[in-house]
């Protein structure tokens, strides 16, 4: 009685789940459409360089015509002196009264001719006694006389030396008093109604291109301290591939880079930025963190709480995700926290969903 009473009673012992834990998030397909990004410089549309259509001396030239200067279309840059271009604009004028009075002389002569020949037989009457010949002369030298009109016209109009678009001024190679001969180089300046931005799109991208380039929407941003960003527009695509890089290369127009026109940020030539634009829709894919994708292999849990490894088909990366074609369907428990040693077949604790990224798979 005495050992009995002195025995222990036996310890009830809980059993220990040894089992990892792990959360879950449930799989939804999506349709994503895909981002292209890439990067280029931008550059003037066009550039140009200034030559003086008619020798002179400058006169003048407006204050923003200088090294950084932005001028607008219709401006006018310079001014040479027109008093001897007036003066042959007067002798034109001239030139044309008196040819119009020679015609309107030679014409009451053929009237004259004509009414007289009614009288005469018809083997006196010739081309020249009706003096058609005298006419033709006359009509000619007017048509001579207006044609140096109008390059008297010209040249005088062409003193005024104005800006053919919005533009910045890159050089200025004359000043106030110096005499400029035709065709003399007197500056170069930048087209800034509109810039582009020459840019390669990367053999993986390529198939994922629109199938209509032209007037995409666009968006530039450049990458330093203070980020601009500015609306564009894709414009075309050059047409061949490099034959170094056997990149694509496209074109995006972004305009009135320079905001002369409005308020928003200004956008300098040289600028290296980014280019980002929708490209093709991907349809049924689900989107999943690269660091659940291991060897092109997700792992899944079945309906018996079990690690259950699956190779899916990655069909485009983006960021930090992963968008996969095929291998997963709806409603899929894509294991989100792995024990350290996964097997196929391993027996788990699901502690509940997590909280990550592929919340905003649906949007």
């Amino acid at each position: 009685m005495g050992i009995e009473a002195s025995e222990k009673e036996p310890e009830n012992k809980d059993e220990v789940d040894v089992r990892p834990s792990v959360s879950f998030e449930l799989l939804n397909a999506i349709d994503h459409p895909v981002l292209i990004s890439s990067f280029g410089e931008v550059k003037p549309l066009e550039m140009t360089v200034l030559s003086a259509q008619v020798s002179g001396e400058v006169i003048s030239w407006h204050p923003n015509f200088v090294a950084g200067g932005l001028v607008k279309r219709g401006d006018i840059l310079f001014r040479i002196e027109k008093d001897a271009y007036e003066a042959a604009l007067l002798q034109a004028e001239a030139e044309i009264s008196l040819a119009e009075a020679t015609l309107i002389e030679e014409q009451a002569r053929q009237k004259v001719a004509m009414n007289e020949s009614r009288n005469l037989p018809a083997t006196q009457v010739s081309d020249l006694y009706l003096r058609k010949p005298q006419v033709l002369s006359a009509q000619a030298q007017l048509k001579s006389a207006q044609a140096k009109y109008r390059i008297a016209q010209r040249d005088l109009e062409n003193c005024d030396v104005k800006a053919p678009y919005d533009a910045l001024v890159i050089s200025r190679d004359i000043g106030t008093g110096q005499f400029v001969s035709m065709g003399t180089k007197v500056a170069e300046i930048n087209n800034i109604e509109a810039a582009e931005i020459i840019f390669p799109v990367a053999g993986f991208d390529s198939k994922f291109l629109p199938s209509s380039i032209n007037d995409n929407p666009a968006t530039i941003t450049t990458k330093e301290l203070v980020s601009v960003s500015r609306d564009a527009y894709l414009q075309r695509d050059l047409g061949v591939v490099n034959q170094v890089t056997r990149m694509n290369h496209l074109v995006v127009r972004v305009d009135d880079p320079y905001s002369l026109n409005t308020k928003l940020p200004s956008l300098k030539f040289g600028t290296y930025v980014e280019v980002s634009f929708a490209g093709k829709e991907l349809k049924n894919v689900f989107k999943v963190p690269q660091t659940l994708v291991n060897n092109r292999k997700v792992w899944l849990l079945d309906e018996n709480q079990q690690l259950q490894s699956h190779a899916v088909e990655v069909i485009r990366e983006e960021g930090s995700f992963f968008y996969i074609s095929s291998g997963l369907k709806e409603n899929d428990k894509l294991v989100m926290t792995l024990p350290e040693y996964p097997q196929n077949g391993m027996a788990v604790k699901v502690i509940g969903k997590a909280n990550n990224p592929l919340a905003s798979a649906t949007n």
